[in-house]
């Protein structure tokens, strides 16, 4: 991973979310540009010459924003910086697409008490972090002849974290087992591991 810093040497080479085409600096061959500042205030129409004097006074680059404009639009900015925090939007954008994992959890259908809770908590936690949950009840010899075990187990456990999350699929016989999928609210935000409170001085 490369830090920010100064790309005017390395101008937009390296590849990442912008453009290589994207002219900066001394790249930009026009007579004028409409400059906006640093923090997006319209300077005007100003030459070439005084937008790059600018850009090297404030030891910013000058981008080009928007060729297509007339004149084109050029702003002053940390290129280097730029594209650093790009990538890491891009990054972190394809980070939250791939959030949603499946994680399962299987269950007897005459689970006791102690584990139903214990498995419970498993469930609330990848709810809470964001993620689907595929819950399998698994039936062995005599129990197939009894699927409504299965799903009333399934029904109870949806209530139980209903908070938390919502039933996706219903619950549906798959030979011996009996799956629901339970998936995260959408206002649920992913909840990092709580950190210990820091001794008070």
């Amino acid at each position: 991973m490369w830090a920010p810093g100064r790309t005017r040497k390395h101008h937009s080479d390296q590849g990442g979310p912008i453009s290589s085409e994207t002219r900066i600096n001394e790249r930009i061959r026009v007579p004028e540009v409409r400059l906006v500042g640093p923090n997006g205030e319209q300077v005007g129409i100003v030459r070439i010459e005084d937008a790059l004097r600018l850009a090297q006074e404030a030891d910013l680059d000058l981008v080009e924003v928007a060729p297509q404009a007339r004149p084109p639009v050029a702003k002053l900015m940390d290129f280097g910086k730029f594209k650093y925090e790009s990538a890491q939007k891009a990054r972190e954008s394809r980070r939250n697409q791939q959030l949603t994992v499946i994680k399962e959890q299987k269950l007897r259908p005459k689970i006791d008490q102690h584990d139903y809770e214990t498995k419970k908590g498993h469930v609330s936690r990848f709810l809470a972090a964001g993620n689907k949950v595929k819950v399998t009840i698994m039936f062995r010899g005599r129990e197939q002849s009894r699927p409504e075990l299965g799903f009333r187990l399934l029904q109870k456990l949806a209530d139980d974290v209903t908070e938390l999350g919502f039933v996706e699929s219903s619950p549906k016989q798959d030979g011996r087992n009996m799956i629901m999928v339970l998936a995260p609210h959408k206002n649920v935000k992913p909840k990092a591991v709580k950190a210990e409170p820091a001794p008070e001085a």
